[in-house]
């Protein structure tokens, strides 16, 4: 990639460093969308061993662009997004990526299509963990930073998404679990 499209590429992606999600951090400050993306690709990586099947380089390119057009809109959490919000984003990021030198363009239009077809194990795999780290995020943070439906959401959300793997059922337990007790907890202090 030459040094032109390289640093526009990156100054883009800088904008998810300021692109905050409506989650919050455990010291109380908005999450950005970088930092959202970070860890699900760590999760990703951690989660290779007991995937052995699958292409973890591929869910790994998954997570890191996944959330690339919020460079465009922000975030909009997904109990807000409207099928005309998704719709913006997704023309946005195209524009952008339609701009992106061979071969990275072709390719991340191929990774967009199977995230959004969600047919592959790997995509099943980086949709079950986006969903599952937006939950472990909001169990890290107080509960006054919750709106009224997140305390319904936060026990369901991602199950769904889980049920292809035994190992993330169990592991989306464990998170509900976690949640559970957080409410329990920080109930008791009030």
């Amino acid at each position: 990639m030459n040094f032109d499209s390289l640093l526009n590429a990156l100054h883009v992606a800088e904008r998810l460093k300021d692109t905050t999600r409506h989650s919050y951090t455990s010291n109380g400050r908005h999450e950005s969308v970088a930092e959202h993306t970070f860890r699900l690709t760590l999760m990703a990586y951690f989660m290779k061993d007991e995937f052995p099947e699958v292409d973890i380089d591929r869910v790994i390119k998954m997570c890191l662009i996944h959330d690339m057009g919020e460079a465009f809109t922000g975030d909009i959490p997904a109990f807000e997004k409207t099928a005309a919000d998704e719709e913006t984003e997704k023309r946005l990021l195209y524009d952008w990526v339609d701009d992106l030198p061979t071969p990275y363009n072709t390719e991340m239009v191929a990774l967009y299509r199977e995230m959004e077809e969600q047919q592959t194990l790997e995509a099943k795999l980086f949709k079950a963990l986006d969903g599952l780290e937006a939950v472990i995020q909001h169990n890290e943070a107080a509960l006054s930073t919750w709106s009224d439906n997140e305390y319904e959401v936060n026990l369901t959300y991602a199950e769904d998404k889980c049920e292809f793997s035994p190992y993330l059922r169990n592991l989306r337990s464990v998170i509900k679990e976690e949640t559970l007790d957080k409410i329990k907890r920080e109930n008791r202090k009030d």
